[in-house]
């Protein structure tokens, strides 16, 4: 594998990094590959300022390229290559890119409907890659789906503050108004705490769906993705028992706690 590729992925994702390590090489390199294309594009909208003619580079070279995968970029090279060994449907790429491009005009989200069509893109149809990656049987596909969704509904209700800064909330305008909010700008009030927790269930149901489809994985390869959801569960709960200091301080596991989650996850059960 190219450093390069490990660097990107390391640098930018550290729960997926430390789960991913644990998969055997030849599944380890092409999940760094394909998460290594998504965290450049992902950069792209997140820069300041933002490069959107070279997320439209990257969507033009990965579509003309899709047979032969020879760009000339490795990042985009080596997807390409993933993507044609691992039988990624091209719709797939085609959602992922979309909703980056949905990060360079829209800056928030009304419903959860809309929340939801950004979701499948940026993270459900990762799962699907997901699936294909692992050699999975379709029964999978449906929990690979829920589990992307859930995890990505974790990162917004994490990084609500960092998102603010980009001038971006992905967590519906409607579902606020319910609890009185018309933004997530006063953590210390009684309605923003009880808003994150109504959230935080929201994310508990996805999960705990998303886990039933565990049987499906064989037990090599279960166990770092048994890691991730365990990661992600400890992060919400964090962000539940205290939804004002989550906002202040961004919940990420360190590596300490990261070896106690994998301990726990070696059984094979979520």
């Amino acid at each position: 594998m190219k450093p390069e590729i490990k660097r990107i992925f390391s640098q930018n994702s550290t729960s997926y990094y430390y789960s991913s390590l644990i998969f055997p090489r030849e599944i380890r390199e092409d999940v760094f590959k394909l998460y290594a294309y998504v965290r450049v594009a992902d950069d792209y909208v997140d820069d300041k300022p933002q490069q959107p003619e070279r997320l439209q580079e990257m969507r033009e070279k990965t579509f003309e390229n899709w047979e032969s995968g020879e760009t000339g970029d490795l990042v985009i090279d080596s997807f390409l290559e993933t993507a044609r060994e691992n039988r990624f449907e091209r719709e797939w790429v085609d959602a992922f890119l979309t909703s980056m491009e949905m990060d360079l005009e829209k800056s928030n989200y009304e419903s959860m409907e809309e929340t939801l069509k950004y979701i499948h893109g940026s993270a459900e149809v990762i799962g699907l890659m997901m699936v294909r990656i692992l050699n999975l049987d379709e029964k999978a596909e449906r929990h690979a789906k829920l589990l992307g969704r859930s995890m990505q509904y974790c990162n917004f209700l994490r990084d609500v503050k960092e998102d603010q800064k980009l001038g971006r909330g992905y967590i519906p305008d409607e579902e606020m108004k319910k609890y009185g909010l018309d933004n997530l700008e006063n953590p210390e009030g009684q309605e923003y705490r009880d808003f994150i927790r109504s959230e935080v269930e929201r994310y508990r149901d996805w999960q705990e769906e998303a886990e039933k489809g565990m049987k499906y994985i064989p037990y090599r390869v279960r166990v770092p993705v048994i890691l991730s959801s365990r990661i992600y569960k400890w992060t919400a709960e964090r962000i539940y028992d205290d939804p004002s200091g989550a906002y202040r301080d961004k919940k990420k596991p360190g590596k300490l706690t990261i070896a106690r989650l994998l301990l726990g996850s070696l059984p094979g059960r979520p």
